[in-house]
Parts: structure tokens; C-alpha cells; sequence
């Protein structure tokens, strides 16, 4: 009988293209796909390690398979098993922790792997992790996310991803661009570029350029050479979204007129404290040059509440700041803490409960703005791309700058660009 595999992600986008190589990579192999609720012989985690509850819901799946399936293998992988292996081996259940530079070499640890009570640790130092391997997601072959970096060369005093991704990697130019021939040759209309600091595009395995390119000479290939229809730009820092880049987003057929930057705070002081490499004046201007070109553009940002030294005084800066700019929509994160952080040594330490209550204000304002923007569309025709899931005789879709729409049931619109009058 052939054996059977369940995997389950955790985390970001980049987490979601890397599950589907190593779903594909067992599949040929011989393993089965299995749905996570089912039983398997063997489990896979790719875990995220951003915030302490990445951490605990790692361990409550765990034990959810102890209770479910006892006998079968259990395999951690991803952010929190190179930060932390020999905590995850000592979970009981776990079978298996590979690390950022054995995830991919998944089906060679699996053979002759028994279960023994003790975990086997693959990994080794960050630094020694100097690979690149291309994936891409696979969803209703309708929106695909591409990975086409790696690792982070900044330091953030908050962020752990520098030490569980390593140094900042890319993939060659001309095999992106295959790999969205592949992707369209597959169906998919519309591919989400990920990465880890995207902007960062065009460093090699060692530091050095690739032939010296970068992320926009990257989008200009796409957009000229590639048959995809429609692409996004998952996420890029202020300081590497260039006034050309955007200015080519506002004129491009393909890439649509959505970005999302990140900004974790809107006061100055906070920001000097978190590391960035931008001030918050850096920010706005970005965002109101997307805004006089493209007046209609999504633009997601990320923050964080609560970060140590963070005062009432500080956080409604943010908040202001925040509200005076034409955004669409917060994606808004509770700071926590994470070992071997620089963040750690700054004082004072906000109370959880001060956290959550600041997380609860940005999140409502998160939800006007998201209502604004949209009211702001009424009257205008989109193109929405529909997905092929019928919920109730329902579908869903979203626009190019990114609302998503509900319309009934139609199955000549799965996978289908239509002009939406919103």
C-alpha cells in the first residue's frame, strides 16, 4: 500500500509555496496526499516562529496528532525548528526536526526513519545555510505564490528571521521567469511574488549580485516576457519600494495596483528602537505618490503594538499617523518577545494587557479604513478573478486592487477574469 502524507503550514506566504515542493517532492516518492484532519502515516509542520503563538499552535498540533494517530511519524520543519530544534525534539510525538538547510532534503531523512520515542535532529548553524530553492504554491490553479528570495540581511531588534532564514538569497532572473511559464502552463491567471525582503532581490548565495540585477529589473522581465496575466507584489519595505517601481506599477498591464509595505510603527522614536531603516515621513511620502498615480491602489500595512518603550503617548502617534494616510486595510501584529533578540534589553516592557487593547483599537481602525476604500470603488468596473470553491452556490474573487468579491455560483467564471461593476 502506498504510504500517506498530511502537511500543514504555519506562517507566511513564502511558508505556503515552500509546503507545496515538499508535498510534490513526496508525491514522487510515492506518498499519498492526505487532508491534515486525516489520518497519516506521516505528518508534516512547516512551522513560522514570528510570534509565541506560532510557537504554541506547533505544539497543540502536535498533540493533536498524539491524540488522533500515535503511531504515526511526525516531522517539524521550518522557522521555529532551526531556532529552536532540541526544544521541538523534546515535544513528545515529534519524530523528525529539520532545519532551514534539510527541509528540502525531506524524502532522504524519511527513509528507514522508525519510530524510537527520540527525535532525530537534522540542522546545523544559519550561517553554513547559503541555498536557494525555487517553489511556488498551488491553489484551484487560480492564484499561485511564487518564491523568488530568501533569507533577511537586516537586523530588526524585534525579528528572529535573520536566524532562522539566514543571509538574504535569490533566485536567477531567467528561472523565475520559466517558472511563471510553468505556472501559467498550469492554468493560473494571477502569481503572487513572495519573499522575505523581496525589495532585496538580486543577492546570491554569498552576498554578491546576481549579475548585478535587481527587484525591478526583475518585474520589468515579468511584465515584458511573461505569459501570466496578473501579479502582485506581496510585501516590500518602504526604503526598497523605489519611486520608479512605483511609477511602473501605475502604468503596467500585469502588475496590479496593490502593495503592501510594511510599517510595524508610526512614531519615530519607536522606529529608531525597532531598527528600520526609514522614518515615518520616508513612509508617507511613498504612500502618497502610489495614491496620486494610482488613486484607487490597495496599500496593506503591517504593525506592531506594544513594543518595549512604547508609550500611550507614542502609540497614539501611530494611530494618527496611521489614520491621516489613504491605506486600505491593517494587518496588526501584538509584539511578543523572542529570544536572542535586541529587543529584549529595551525597557520598559509594555503590559500584555496594554498590548491587547492597542491590538483591538488598530484592528477597528484597520476595519474603516478597509470600508472606506471600498465604498471609495462604488460606481467603477474591476476585473475580478474568480476561484473555483462553491460555498453555498456562492464564489469568490478579487478585484486587481484587491477586494475580494462574493457573487453567485457561475462555473464558466472559475478561473475567469470578469469586469465587476462594484
Amino acid at each position: 500500500m502506498r504510504k500517506t502524507v498530511a502537511l500543514h503550514t504555519l506562517g507566511c506566504k513564502l511558508n505556503f509555496s515552500e509546503t507545496t515542493v515538499l508535498g510534490r517532492m513526496l508525491e514522487q516518492e510515492g506518498y499519498e496526499n492526505r487532508d491534515f484532519s486525516d489520518v497519516a502515516d506521516v505528518y508534516v509542520i512547516n512551522t513560522c516562529s514570528v510570534t509565541e503563538n506560532a510557537d504554541k499552535e506547533c505544539r497543540q498540533l502536535v498533540r493533536r496528532i498524539q491524540r488522533m494517530a500515535p503511531d504515526s511519524m511526525v516531522v517539524i520543519t521550518g522557522c521555529y525548528a532551526q531556532l529552536k530544534p532540541k526544544e521541538i525534539a523534546s515535544i513528545p510525538g515529534v519524530d523528525l526536526v529539520l532545519g532551514a538547510a534539510e527541509k528540502f532534503n525531506i524524502t532522504t531523512h524519511l527513509h528507514g526513519l522508525t519510530k524510537s520515542g527520540q527525535a532525530k535532529v537534522c540542522s546545523c548553524d544559519i550561517e553554513d545555510v547559503n541555498i536557494f530553492t525555487a517553489s511556488h504554491s498551488v491553489n484551484e490553479r487560480t492564484r499561485v505564490f511564487l518564491k523568488v528570495q530568501d533569507g533577511c540581511d537586516y537586523n530588526c531588534s524585534f525579528c528572529t528571521i535573520p536566524m532562522a532564514r539566514g543571509k538574504s538569497r535569490s533566485d536567477e532572473m531567467e528561472q523565475v521567469l520559466q517558472n511563471t511559464r510553468t505556472i501559467a502552463e498550469a492554468g493560473a491567471k494571477e502569481v503572487m511574488l513572495t519573499g522575505i525582503n523581496l525589495g532585496d532581490f538580486g543577492k546570491g548565495l554569498h552576498g554578491g549580485r546576481l549579475k548585478e540585477t535587481t527587484f525591478f529589473d526583475l518585474i520589468k522581465l515579468l511584465e515584458s516576457k511573461s505569459p501570466v496575466r496578473r501579479f502582485r507584489i506581496s510585501s516590500i519595505e518602504p526604503n526598497l519600494l523605489s519611486d520608479e517601481m512605483i511609477r511602473f506599477v501605475a502604468e503596467s498591464e500585469k502588475f496590479m495596483p496593490h502593495f503592501h509595505i510594511p510599517l510595524q510603527s508610526g512614531n519615530n522614536k519607536t522606529l529608531a528602537a525597532m531598527r528600520r531603516r526609514y522614518q515615518r515621513e520616508l513612509y508617507k511620502d511613498k504612500v502618497m505618490l502610489i495614491k496620486q498615480l494610482m488613486p484607487h491602489c490597495a496599500i496593506g500595512v503591517d504593525v506592531i503594538v506594544g513594543f518595549p518603550g512604547e508609550t500611550d503617548e507614542d502609540f497614539e502617534d501611530t494611530v494618527q499617523f496611521i489614520r491621516s494616510l489613504p491605506v486600505s486595510y491593517l494587518h496588526v501584529f501584538t509584539y511578543s518577545e523572542r529570544d536572542n533578540t535586541q529587543a529584549l534589553q529595551i525597557k520598559p516592557i509594555v503590559p500584555v494587557s496594554v498590548r491587547n487593547a492597542r491590538n483591538k483599537v488598530l484592528r477597528t481602525l484597520s476595519y474603516e479604513k478597509l470600508m472606506a476604500f471600498t465604498r471609495e470603488q462604488t460606481g467603477s468596473t474591476r476585473p475580478v478573478l474568480f476561484e473555483g470553491v462553491n460555498k453555498n452556490q456562492m464564489m469568490e474573487g478579487y478585484t486587481d486592487n484587491y477586494i475580494k468579491i462574493t457573487a453567485p455560483f457561475k462555473k464558466e467564471w472559475i478561473n475567469e477574469i470578469v469586469d465587476w461593476t462594484m
